[in-house]
């Protein structure tokens, strides 16, 4: 089932990678240093940790298909995230989760956010990038694999109800898909991520870190 998503629902779209490329230069990259250990949780076609610029860098998915697109030096993780064993405890500054967690039941969220906790160092964070169901509603169950409702304040509560801080809450941060009416270019989409108005804005964006 997995891979026939892939090849129908979530095929690899060019577009991605110029949005990526984008959001790294002009957002991501104010936040994670050059000697940060960076993990992507669920990370597909490694659109997002390909960009990043790290000490180190760990991509893990349920996948195997996603260790053919991320980069050479990337280490690569082939199972659920709900089972972070692989990744050594407090070694990960800066966690990202996107698209994901639609994906998952709360069960299995939570069971990721406890691991989470024994990964992440001192200063670790992690970072939530998905659709946020009040501007989405609509079109949230066209794709057949969302499971769980998440709201920019369901998802906060959510968070702070498994043990973390909620730090950054953007209810309105990107538009659904690629597939919006938005163009895909470098410099509207910075022009965009800086823009008090966010026209089409249905995906969401959170940081955290554990109490």
């Amino acid at each position: 089932m997995k891979d026939h998503y892939h090849n129908t629902r979530f095929i690899n779209d060019p577009r991605r990678l110029i949005l990526w490329q984008s959001l790294w230069r002009f957002y991501f990259s104010r936040l994670i240093k050059g000697g940060d250990t960076v993990l992507d949780l669920g990370c597909a076609y490694g659109h997002f940790i390909n960009q990043v610029q790290a000490k180190k860098r760990i991509a893990v998915d349920r996948w195997p298909g996603f260790i053919h697109h991320v980069e050479p030096g990337i280490q690569t993780i082939v199972a659920d995230i709900t089972d972070l064993s692989a990744v050594e405890n407090g070694s990960v500054d800066f966690a990202f989760a996107s698209n994901v967690f639609e994906h998952m039941t709360q069960n299995d969220i939570a069971i990721t956010l406890a691991q989470l906790k024994h990964k992440l160092s001192s200063r670790g964070q992690l970072t939530i990038l998905q659709p946020n169901y009040r501007y989405c509603a609509p079109e949230y169950f066209d794709d057949y694999t969302h499971i769980s409702i998440w709201s920019h304040i369901s998802l906060a509560d959510f968070l702070a109800a498994n043990g973390y801080e909620v730090t950054k809450v953007e209810p309105r941060f990107l538009p659904l898909t690629i597939q919006s009416r938005f163009p895909v270019h470098p410099y509207l989409i910075a022009l965009y991520l800086i823009s008090p108005f966010k026209p089409l804005a249905k995906q969401m964006l959170l940081m955290a870190k554990p109490r």
